[in-house]
């Protein structure tokens, strides 16, 4: 563990020019601690929720090791120089940043070093699967993420993921004592808007199909570019009535994103062999996101079965290079 001086020096004052992100929790920070780069999550404790955000991250945290997970390094439970309670979480620093920043680059930097190719997607979209079927399955109890979106999902140096942002995460045996409890009423809708399952919103307890769910949404937004609350989705058209509709009508090159051809191995629009590759692997990724995000839960993939199907979409693609 560390102390409040640490986190002060290592984000030196918690500057502006540190500054990563902010989330409803917390606000995260750049910072240098022992020589190490590191990502300084800190917990806003004036904000309702954030104790609890606190604890449920470290106890999530602490259950969990995986390669497409965020690594913790360590945290901080101190005082800060104004006599106020203060915590903070240390992981390691994804030079990559997020994925959001990825999908949607600023004007100026829409470059071919500032997008993702279809391979680059391709692989971030295993690991993003290999992570949420290690939650679910591969821990005892299973854990939902709750708030999956690409903003919670950081970049490596070589361009894999690692998933994030563990505050709202519910550990399966919790989520049995609250819904005995009757406490979901007071919970509020766990994650984000756009990305959320639609049944949380009725009250309904939390299950490993509303993280399947958001990873529909968050693989849609990946390969097309288009954000579930772009203004375009309105008056009952959604981001996954859009895939769908595209899916169904053989239109998935129409609403592909565009920064992935300007990449060399799909660039080449003269390559029938090419253009046939890449339509079918984007037509068998759609579906997928379909069948994920699909509005009653029982109707969703199951997350082993996503999982196993993102490696075959991969492998076809990369293997027919």
């Amino acid at each position: 563990m560390v102390s409040y001086n640490d986190i002060l020096k290592a984000t030196d004052g918690f500057s502006e020019a540190n500054l990563l992100g902010k989330g409803r929790y917390g606000t995260v920070y750049k910072g240098t601690l022992e020589n190490f780069a590191a990502a300084v999550k800190v917990f806003n404790l004036q904000q309702s929720g954030s104790y609890k955000s606190f604890l449920d991250e470290c106890e999530a945290l602490r259950r969990v090791r995986h390669r497409c997970l965020v690594k913790i390094i360590t945290c901080c439970s101190s005082i800060n120089h104004q006599g106020h309670d203060f915590r903070a979480l240390v992981f390691e620093l994804m030079p990559n940043f997020s994925l959001d920043r990825w999908i949607h680059p600023d004007i100026e930097s829409q470059n071919r070093m500032g997008t993702l190719s279809l391979s680059q997607r391709l692989d971030i979209a295993v690991d993003l699967v290999d992570a949420i079927d290690y939650l679910h399955n591969g821990c005892q109890p299973s854990i939902i993420h709750c708030n999956l979106k690409p903003s919670n999902i950081l970049l490596t140096e070589d361009m894999r993921a690692r998933v994030g942002d563990f505050g709202i995460a519910r550990i399966l045996k919790e989520v049995a004592s609250e819904a005995s409890a009757s406490s979901l009423s007071s919970m509020g809708i766990r994650g984000s808007i756009g990305y959320v399952a639609p049944e949380y919103g009725e009250g309904l307890p939390v299950s490993t199909y509303g993280d399947v769910y958001s990873l529909g949404i968050t693989l849609i937004e990946m390969f097309t570019g288009r954000c579930p609350t772009d203004d375009m989705f309105r008056d009952g058209l959604t981001l996954q009535y859009f895939a769908e509709a595209a899916g169904l009508s053989g239109n998935v090159m129409e609403i592909a994103d565009s920064n992935i051809w300007l990449h060399d191995e799909a660039k080449d629009s003269t390559n029938t062999e090419n253009i046939t590759r890449a339509k079918e692997c984007l037509a068998a990724i759609i579906q997928l996101c379909v069948l994920c995000s699909k509005q009653l839960p029982r109707e969703r993939m199951s997350t082993s079965d996503a999982a196993a199907e993102m490696h075959a979409i991969r492998d076809a693609y990369l293997g027919s290079q």
